[in-house]
């Protein structure tokens, strides 16, 4: 918990710096001749889709460590990503409806690549739902690290199901099947840019999370110790 502490500020810092660069970047950047404006929604949307997929990535990870290693460190950052990762799932879901009125004219469609997309916010609000029922953290973190690891399977499925099936949804906007991007010239580096900042957010993100996480079981720690003193 000392290293977060000492790199929250640097991160904020450079999350600051590079949000500020890409958001300048994105409404300097010309219309898409199809698209028109609506074309700025996806440095939201495509960016944040990506932040959810590598947050679940991060949450495996740290699920597996805490199973094999029974690291409270590992159990603290799943527990910061689960929220996070959600909050980048649901700007994915919002931000794609209100793409999709104007270019789909529909705010919904059970679309392969949504519906993947909307099974990853359920698995996330269940992660979440299912610590906060159980009293016991040991019992909680090992029955979130299994949950988490289970739901898994659901990120395959949402990087392969433009692919897998004919779907309403654009092809992959970075590591399609040609492995090069989907959206490209004076359109790309804004979304490079804003990817990066993304990525530097969603880490700044978990950090405080994680911070806050520690504090409140130390916190709760201290006051289980001062009760049985005083009994």
């Amino acid at each position: 918990m000392n290293l977060l502490a000492r790199i929250q500020r640097p991160l904020g810092f450079m999350t600051l710096l590079w949000l500020g660069v890409g958001l300048w970047m994105v409404f300097q950047a010309p219309l898409d001749f199809q698209q028109g404006n609506s074309v700025r929604i996806l440095y939201a949307h495509v960016t944040s889709a990506k932040m959810s997929l590598f947050c679940y990535i991060l949450l495996t990870i740290t699920s597996i460590t805490y199973l094999i290693k029974k690291s409270e460190t590992a159990d603290i950052i799943s527990e910061a990503t689960v929220p996070v990762g959600a909050a980048f799932t649901a700007v994915t879901l919002a931000s794609g409806s209100i793409w999709g009125k104007p270019m789909w004219g529909t705010w919904w469609a059970w679309d392969a690549r949504l519906t993947s997309m909307l099974v990853l916010l359920i698995i996330y609000m269940g992660l979440m739902a299912l610590r906060s029922s159980l009293d016991e953290p040991l019992k909680a973190a090992r029955a979130t690290a299994i949950l988490a690891i289970i739901g898994a399977v659901d990120l395959p499925i949402i990087h392969y199901s433009v692919v897998w099936w004919r779907t309403l949804h654009q092809p992959a906007s970075f590591g399609g099947s040609s492995g090069n991007p989907s959206i490209g010239g004076d359109l790309l580096p804004p979304l490079l840019v804003m990817a990066i900042a993304f990525i530097f957010l969603g880490a700044y993100l978990v950090v405080v999370k994680a911070q806050e996480i520690a504090a409140l079981r130390k916190l709760e720690a201290l006051d289980i110790e001062r009760m049985e003193q005083d009994d």
